[in-house]
C-alpha cells in the first residue's frame, strides 16, 4: 500500500548556503527556488494535460451509466472485505514502523503511530513532491514522539527497505504463476537463498563473502554523492538491533501490507461480479504499481494505476465495464477514503493551519467515526484501537 523506497532526502534542516561574495542579494536562491518548483510544476502540468485530453478519447471510454449500474449492484459482503483489507494494509505498515521504534528503544502509542502513517500517506499521494514531504513529516513526528534523529532516520530507511523487499518477493512469486516466467523467476529466487543459508551456517564462508561487501561499502563511503546515503545505512545498523523474533514480525507485517492491498482489489473484482483468480489479480496489481512508478509526475499514480489495472483485468478475460467498475471501487477505498482519513489524522496531530477550533474538532470526530466503523466491521483488523480525540488546543512546533 505504501510507497516503496524513494530517493533519500535530507531529514535535518541545514543552514541555507550564503550567496557568493559580490553577488546581489536575493539572486543566489533563485536557481534553487526554480529547481524546487520545477518538479511540482511538471507534475501538475502533466496531470492538467491528461485531463485536457480526456474529451478527445470520450468515445473509447466505458459508459458511465453501465459503470454506475455495476457499482449499485455490488455485493455488500465483498464491499466490507474491501474496507477491512485496506484497513489491514494500512494497519500493517503502521505496526511495522511502531515495531521498529520499539526495537530502537522507543515506545509509541498505537493511536499516534497509526495517525502518523495515515497522515504521511496523505501527504505522499496528494502533494507535489509528496514522497519527500512525507518523509520529512514522518521524521518530525517521530522526533516529537521522543525518537532521536538517528533512530527516526533508521526507522524510515529500514521500513522502506523491508517493505520494498517484501514487495519484490511477492511480485516474483506472482510471476511464477505464468509458465513463460516461471523458470527464470525461480532461479532468481533460488540463487540468493542458496548463498545465504550456507553463509549463516559456516562462519568461514560468511567471512569470505563479507570481504567484497566491506570493500564495496568503503568505496561507497568515499564517493561524494553516495557517501551520505551509505552512512545513513550504517546508522540503521547501529540504531536498530532486531532479534530473530523481531525480524519474523517485521517480515510478516511487510508481507501483510501488500497482501491486504491485493485482497482489497480481489474483493472489489468479486463485488462487481468478476470471477478472477487471486494470482491474476496479483499480476494486475503489480502491473499497475509498475505503471504508477514509471509515471512519477502523477500524484498518487492517478490515471496510470487505474488505466493499467483495468487493462490488465481485461487482458485476463474480464469485460471492460466491470473491470473499470472494480478498479474504481478499489481506488475509491484504497486512495480517496484513505487520503480523507489521512488529512483528518494530519489535523489531529496539530500540524494543520490555524483553522477554527470547532472545525478542527468536527473533522477529528468525523475521522474517529470512520475508524470506529472499520473496527466494528472487523474486530481483528490491524487498525483496531485507532481513534482520535478532539484536540484541546492547537500545539505548534
Amino acid at each position: 500500500m505504501h510507497d516503496t523506497v524513494t530517493a533519500p532526502v535530507r531529514l535535518q534542516a541545514d543552514a541555507p548556503p550564503s550567496p557568493p561574495s559580490g553577488a546581489p542579494a536575493g539572486t543566489a536562491g533563485a536557481p534553487t527556488r526554480w529547481r524546487r518548483a520545477r518538479g511540482p510544476l511538471l507534475r501538475w502540468g502533466f496531470l492538467a494535460a491528461v485531463l485536457a485530453a480526456l474529451p478527445f478519447f470520450a468515445g473509447s471510454l466505458p459508459d458511465p451509466g453501465a459503470m454506475w449500474a455495476s457499482l449499485k449492484t455490488a455485493h455488500p459482503a465483498w464491499l466490507v472485505v474491501v474496507v477491512v483489507a485496506e484497513a489491514g494494509s494500512m494497519g500493517a505498515f503502521a505496526r511495522l514502523q511502531r515495531r521498529l521504534l520499539r526495537v530502537g528503544g522507543l515506545r509509541m502509542s498505537r493511536r499516534r503511530a497509526f495517525a502518523i502513517t495515515y497522515a504521511g500517506n496523505a501527504l505522499s499521494t496528494t502533494l507535489p513532491a509528496g514522497p519527500a514531504v512525507s518523509i520529512g513529516y514522518t521524521f518530525r513526528q517521530f522526533r516529537r514522539g521522543g525518537a532521536s534523529a538517528r533512530l527516526a532516520t533508521a526507522v524510515i530507511v529500514a521500513g522502506g527497505v523491508i517493505t520494498t523487499a517484501a514487495y519484490t518477493v511477492i511480485g516474483l512469486l506472482a510471476l511464477t504463476t505464468q509458465p513463460q516466467a516461471r523458470v527464470p523467476v525461480l532461479v532468481a529466487l533460488a540463487v540468493p537463498v542458496l548463498l545465504f543459508l550456507p553463509a549463516l551456517r559456516w562462519g568461514a564462508l560468511r567471512a569470505r563473502l563479507a570481504v567484497p561487501l566491506r570493500h564495496l561499502y568503503r568505496a561507497a563511503l568515499a564517493h561524494p554523492r553516495i557517501g551520505p546515503h551509505a552512512a545513513r545505512l550504517a546508522d540503521v545498523r547501529t540504531a536498530l538491533r532486531p532479534s530473530r523474533r523481531d525480524w519474523a514480525a517485521l517480515a510478516a507485517l511487510a508481507v501483510l501490507n501488500w497482501v491486504c492491498d491485493i485482497v482489497a482489489l480481489l474483493a472489489a473484482a468479486h463485488a462487481v461480479g468478476i470471477d478472477v483468480a487471486p494470482h491474476t489479480v496479483a499480476l494486475a496489481y503489480f502491473a499497475a504499481q509498475a505503471a504508477g512508478s514509471a509515471l512519477p509526475l502523477l500524484p498518487g499514480g492517478l490515471g496510470a494505476i487505474e488505466g493499467s489495472m483495468a487493462a490488465a483485468l481485461v487482458a485476463f478475460g474480464s469485460a471492460v465495464t466491470p473491470a473499470v467498475a472494480a478498479v474504481g471501487l478499489y481506488r475509491l477505498i484504497s486512495y480517496w477514503a484513505v487520503v480523507a482519513v489521512g488529512w483528518t489524522a494530519w489535523l489531529a496531530l496539530h500540524d494543520g493551519p490555524r483553522v477554527p477550533e470547532r472545525a478542527r474538532a468536527a473533522a477529528v470526530r468525523a475521522g474517529g467515526a470512520v475508524l470506529r466503523s472499520l473496527t466494528a466491521a472487523a474486530p481483528v483488523t490491524p487498525c483496531g484501537g485507532l481513534g482520535f480525540a478532539p484536540p484541546a488546543h492547537v500545539r505548534r512546533p
